[in-house]
């Protein structure tokens, strides 16, 4: 028999091929264990017979309101259930979810609601200022749904804005809705938009398919059995939270949620619940750790913490091992779902010394399961470097966990996919043995506490100031944040400002994180050609 015989009478029907989506991982659990407990929030104890229930109930509603197939439903939460049951019941409608980062300023907020084009914003009390502000700069109207949650502190309850209740919503639906299975696994599922590196931020388009994907690909990098517990320490507002949402719900988990990082909170909710796995930047680490001794609570067995952004240093991964933490380091960005790069750890290296478990642990690593290729070439031949730890090269991908692509940007679209692979912007040194570490940033972006933050975006702010001559802005290692934000400043001539009021100032034009946390006045140095040496100045700040 010949090879093309094989396609003759094997067509795609519905019995042997459907789209591939996260969303059918909730009605398994629901079907299989009914009664196990999906959500903690407070005191409340949801099984996952009635998380399905909420989720279908708010598709139905959303569907009887005219919202379907490729509408987008913008989310302003924080880690709570509702934001948890947007993750299913938005798509249930065929529409897409949108989640906002809740620390974004006003202006950033209605840019992301217009350009999305949000036809309905479900937010939380607490930040119905921002959203009413964000609402008033963009003249965008969608229907506001607010969530009251029992949780949150009293005065941001009192925070209406007219809106839907959320429950009074959810209470149109019916459980028994018939939602569908998008018609096409490259259906959108979430629209994400990047931390505006380079001006505007971008909005990045997941798909069913990628997102069902790295759901399952995040349970074998994290070693999640069946009924792990997850903190929700990480922001679900982040790359879909990950695709969390998604994972512990394909191995019937529990999720705690958690409306803010608090140590003793965390101490005390990893103990009362028997949290098996979380996931966050540096920060979380350091929140952790810094915790009165007398808040800590012991743990009955060891917690899977997931990092990305700075490898964390030797002492703080010692600090963390002795405190009862296994710590994964992973790396992604916003175009792939999250983590789509993991540090495999070799069971051979447990046997060196502390200091090369910290030089080995800093390696980014190799590539997810899910995805299909991941190599450092150099990013105008788009040849491989050689993997000798130390020529550079661009950081690029390959695979079904890769974007879509950017809303309404086909020139940047085209342009992060050039030659067949995407292009990162990170810079990079591949190992011997197929491991890839991070030496630099294209774009200059510093991550801090998990958020991207722009270089440019910072001096921008800074220049606007009336006594700024030259801005120079970059990364400073910081063991709470992984980095932060450091400002190089040249004064005109005559002129004078202190540094708490060059950080005030950068306050007042954007949101609070982005704010530099050191400034210091000196000669910025300089290139003949006028351009700015940022190399010199990271190595004032980030001695080798």
């Amino acid at each position: 028999m010949a090879a093309r015989d094989y396609a003759i009478g094997l067509e795609r029907v519905a019995a042997n091929h459907q789209p591939l989506t996260p969303l059918l991982f909730l009605e398994r659990a629901a079907a299989t264990f009914p009664e196990h407990v999906a959500v903690v929030h407070g005191a409340l104890r949801r099984p996952y017979r009635e998380l399905r229930d909420r989720c279908v109930r708010l598709a139905s509603a959303l569907a009887a309101r005219g919202i379907g197939r490729g509408d987008t439903v913008a989310a302003l939460l924080p880690n709570i259930p509702e934001m948890l049951e947007c993750h299913y019941g938005v798509p249930m409608a065929g529409a897409v979810l949108n989640t906002i980062n809740t620390r974004l300023d006003a202006d950033t907020i209605g840019y992301i609601l217009n350009h999305g084009e949000a036809k309905v914003l479900i937010v939380d009390r607490e930040f119905v200022p921002v959203a009413r502000a964000a609402l008033a700069i963009s003249g965008a109207a969608p229907i506001v749904i607010e969530v009251d949650d029992p949780v949150a502190p009293e005065a941001a309850r009192a925070q209406g804005m007219g809106g839907l209740d959320y429950e009074a919503l959810l209470a149109e639906g019916d459980p028994a809705y018939p939602w569908a299975l998008p018609a096409d696994e490259w259906d959108a599922i979430a629209l994400n938009y990047t931390s505006g590196t380079t001006g505007r931020p971008k909005g990045v388009v997941y798909h069913h398919r990628g997102a069902q994907l790295l759901a399952t690909g995040n349970v074998l990098s994290a070693s999640m059995a069946r009924h792990p517990v997850y903190l929700w320490t990480l922001p679900m507002f982040h790359c879909n939270g990950w695709c969390f949402p998604w994972t512990v719900c394909a191995v019937v988990g529990t999720h705690v949620c958690l409306r803010a990082v608090r140590g003793a909170t965390l101490w005390s909710l990893m103990a009362e619940h028997g949290v098996t796995h979380m996931c966050g930047a540096p920060i979380v680490m350091a929140t952790l750790l810094d915790t009165l001794a007398a808040e800590q609570k012991p743990l009955s067995h060891q917690v899977q913490f997931v990092v990305a952004g700075a490898p964390p240093p030797e002492a703080v991964l010692g600090r963390m091992k002795a405190a009862g933490f296994a710590v994964l380091h992973v790396y992604g960005l916003t175009e792939c779902y999250g983590p789509a790069v993991v540090n495999e750890w070799n069971g051979a290296w447990d046997a060196l010394p502390a200091s090369d478990q910290a030089r080995l642990m800093a390696r980014q690593g190799v590539r997810y399961l899910a995805l299909e290729a991941l190599d450092v070439r150099d990013p105008v031949t788009l040849a491989p470097v050689p993997a000798d730890g130390a020529t550079m090269g661009e950081v690029m991908m390959q695979g079904n966990v890769v974007m879509k692509g950017y809303f309404k940007d086909p020139a940047a679209t085209e342009a992060a996919f050039a030659g067949g692979w995407f292009h990162t912007g990170d810079l990079a040194v591949k190992y011997p043995d197929g491991y890839v570490q991070l030496r630099d940033r294209s774009k200059d972006i510093i991550i801090s506490g998990g958020e991207n933050i722009s270089s440019i975006e910072v001096e921008d702010a800074l220049y606007k100031h009336p006594a700024v001559m030259l801005a120079a802005v970059v990364a400073k290692p910081d063991d709470r944040w992984g980095e932060v934000p450091c400002a190089f400043i040249e004064l005109k001539p005559g002129a004078e400002a202190t540094e708490a009021e060059l950080i005030a100032f950068v306050r007042t034009h954007l949101a609070g994180y982005k704010a530099p946390k050191q400034v210091i006045f000196t000669e910025v140095p300089r290139t003949s050609t006028g351009k700015i040496q940022k190399h010199v100045l990271r190595r004032q700040v980030r001695p080798e």
